[in-house]
């Protein structure tokens, strides 16, 4: 699978005369996962949708492997960067399997119909999400997380080198935000790029490989959670105090003592 590097040049992105993200440079790790995190309302979201192009910059550009997205045809952006929205909604009674092959629809044309290998790529996503048992169950039989993972299920057959993922995990419980994130480290593990807009921090420490802190629209900190998270910058986030220690067990960073920041005096 052909590797594409995602970054930015000088990116604002607005409603009306607001700038809701402002300026921001970074180009994103290959083949790694990326948790865009931040306090609500900072940008995270709008973030994500100008990397996808569902928002037009008013100032700079997104840029893969340095062609700005403004300018690629959309057939082929779709073969390159596949996009979960927050709130994705399907027909009643669609199956995972027919969710799945959805997917596709960038790959089909005129001259180019449904076939085996399309067929093939269906499978082969259904194994990746873990769902070839419910191939067949429609999506509204299945538990949070299983629908979930079909609807990553859907990206994963887009064929994309590039996963831009919404808040995964939203309204999901411990257990199955679990098997969200695990398909998505084996994504990653394959070769793939994956960006996710988090709220967990303490998530984010654990299954991201590079972090982007955002605040009011613009970028605080970017890197490598180890590197770029400390008890300050979370105090600048979340306006919380908290004491940060290393999991034994995974060597990552955990949350520990959280409470609300005492004002400086």
């Amino acid at each position: 699978m052909t590797r594409y590097e995602l970054a930015t040049r000088d990116l604002t992105l607005r409603y009306g005369r607001t700038a809701v993200i402002d300026r921001l440079e970074f180009s994103l790790p290959v083949g790694r996962v990326t948790a865009i995190v931040g306090p609500n309302g900072c940008g995270k979201s709008t973030l994500l949708a100008g990397l996808s192009r569902l928002h037009v910059p008013s100032q700079g550009a997104v840029l893969l492997d340095g062609k700005d997205i403004q300018q690629l045809p959309a057939r082929e952006l779709a073969r390159r960067l596949a996009l979960l929205p927050q709130e994705a909604t399907a027909p009643e009674g669609l199956t995972v399997a027919e969710l799945v092959r959805f997917g596709r629809q960038p790959h089909q044309g005129w001259l180019r119909q449904w076939s085996a290998e399309d067929q093939h790529v269906v499978r082969e996503a259904l194994a990746a999400a873990d769902l070839t048992g419910l191939a067949e169950r429609p999506l509204d039989t299945l538990s949070g997380g299983q629908r979930q993972r079909a609807w990553v299920a859907m990206t994963i057959a887009q064929q994309t080198p590039l996963l831009l993922l919404d808040e995964p995990t939203s309204a999901l419980d411990l257990g199955h935000q679990i098997e969200v994130f695990e398909l998505v480290r084996r994504l990653a593990a394959d070769g793939r790029t994956v960006v996710m807009v988090l709220h967990d921090l303490a998530s984010a420490c654990r299954y991201a490989d590079h972090l982007l802190a955002l605040h009011n629209g613009q970028l605080v900190a970017a890197g490598p959670p180890g590197e770029v998270v400390t008890t300050d910058l979370v105090r600048h986030l979340y306006g919380i105090d908290c004491t940060l220690i290393t999991d034994p067990a995974t060597g990552g960073l955990l949350l520990s003592n959280v409470r609300r920041a005492v004002p400086d005096t």
